[in-house]
């Protein structure tokens, strides 16, 4: 799994940048690249939307 998709999955679950860095072992700078990246890929501006779009993904796959 790509490093950002494992920060959009834990975005997802209402995780902190300090918890996601945490529990990826990095640095919460890269964290912050990493949800950048996150809002700028799904077209989104806040960390909500991720969680509504990370939440969607999951029941469309299963």
């Amino acid at each position: 799994m790509m490093r950002w998709c494992e920060v959009a999955d834990l975005v997802g679950e209402g995780a902190s940048n300090a918890e996601i860095a945490a529990a990826l072992y990095m640095s919460e700078t890269t964290v912050k690249t990493h949800v950048g990246h996150v809002l700028a890929k799904l077209g989104v501006d806040n960390r909500v939307k991720v969680a509504l779009a990370v939440r969607d993904a999951r029941g469309a796959s299963g």
